[in-house]
């Protein structure tokens, strides 16, 4: 009788001899890089608001952002002012992907200058069309409550923002501004976007409106135009199209007891998202009483939020606003935010960071 050692010698050394390449070949590590930012992704976007130099481009391009925000000049922009902003960021390596544009309070507060100001809108458009501005961001707020926000001491004494409507719901309207009611703002805002729109659309350059933030039902006397889902909704009717957005805030969403991701879905199925801002808070009662804490640290679902971005195909900027006061950005000196409790730099590395693993996540689903 063969032995065992015999057997394997006639017929197992040439089945494994064979067997071994392809086994080598299945189970080689395969290379390849973490998910990227693409055409039909949302891009993550940090606001520019210093000097355009190399310096500060350079520290945003380090940490991996390729986009930017920032405020527009004095309306009415011309194509070379939007133009010389784009060139400035492309020298650094950096996509101008959004400027806000202001100065249109006759529009808001219904005076003899509106139609004036509604043309210079107009012109801006046009102007950021030619230059090929994507998007637009603006605000129609009758007066914003910022009155009310309070530092408070976060986790290990980090800095965390809240608002505390009774801070600030007695005060009275300022001089030159007076009491608007929501009616008066609604109708306001028709004329305006029937107006604007069409020019947006001809441009290329989508309008993204910012909800009322706080959200608080009255500020100095006037009511809210855009403080509740509903109010969304039916601006949003006011003119149906892509290019009469929002920046669709996840905090704001969360202050007033929405649910952002179910909120998310509706604009965007809509194609009514054409800016994003990424943050986090803490709310004990709706409109009146919350946090603004560490993205990790709160009741947005945010990575539910990225994950409805990216199923959407969401093409456009999202922002990781509102940093958190941490100490190495104290060490350095006065941090410049207008928020208390609000941090500079390095609490930006930290929302970057957060923000760039829920999307490289959300991608690989």
């Amino acid at each position: 009788m063969s032995s065992r050692r015999d057997v394997l010698k006639a017929i197992g050394a040439p089945a494994l001899a064979g067997a071994l390449p392809v086994r080598f070949v299945e189970t080689e590590p395969k290379v390849s890089r973490m998910p990227a930012e693409g055409k039909d992704t949302p891009k993550i976007c940090l606001g520019f608001w210093g000097p355009v130099d190399e310096t500060g481009m350079r520290r945003v391009k380090q940490i991996g952002v390729d986009y930017v925000l920032t405020g527009g000049p004095k309306i009415p922009w011309s194509e070379a002012d939007v133009r010389t902003r784009i060139e400035q960021f492309k020298a650094g390596g950096l996509t101008l992907c959004n400027m806000m544009i202001s100065g249109f309070d006759d529009v808001i507060w219904g005076r003899p200058g509106a139609d004036a100001q509604t043309a210079d809108v107009i012109t801006s458009i046009r102007a950021a069309g030619r230059a090929r501005l994507p998007v637009a961001e603006y605000n129609f707020y009758a007066n914003r409550l910022m009155e009310g926000y309070k530092e408070e001491t976060g986790r290990a004494g980090a800095g965390y923002t809240a608002y505390d409507y009774e801070l600030s719901r007695n005060l009275p309207p300022k001089d030159g501004v007076g009491p608007h009611t929501r009616a008066e703002q609604l109708e306001r805002a028709r004329r305006f976007l029937k107006a604007v729109v069409p020019e947006a659309e001809k441009a290329n350059v989508r309008l993204a409106l910012h909800p009322n933030d706080p959200p608080v039902p009255l500020s100095r006397g006037s009511e809210q135009l855009m403080a509740t889902i509903e109010h969304w909704k039916e601006y949003l009717s006011l003119v149906e199209s892509p290019f009469n957005g929002m920046t669709f805030d996840c905090g704001v969403t969360r202050e007033m007891g929405e649910d952002p991701v179910a909120v998310c879905r509706y604009l965007g199925e809509r194609d009514r998202i054409n800016h994003v801002h990424f943050r986090n808070v803490v709310v004990r009662q709706p409109y009146v009483d919350y946090t603004e804490v560490f993205l990790d640290d709160g009741q947005v679902d945010l990575f539910g939020v990225m994950r409805e971005l990216v199923r959407q195909k969401y093409p456009r900027a999202i922002y990781p606003e509102h940093p958190r006061a941490l100490d190495v950005d104290r060490e350095r000196g006065s941090i410049r935010n207008q928020y208390p409790g609000g941090g500079g730099f390095a609490g930006e590395i930290y929302n970057v960071g957060y923000t760039r693993a829920m999307l490289q996540a959300a991608l690989t689903l």
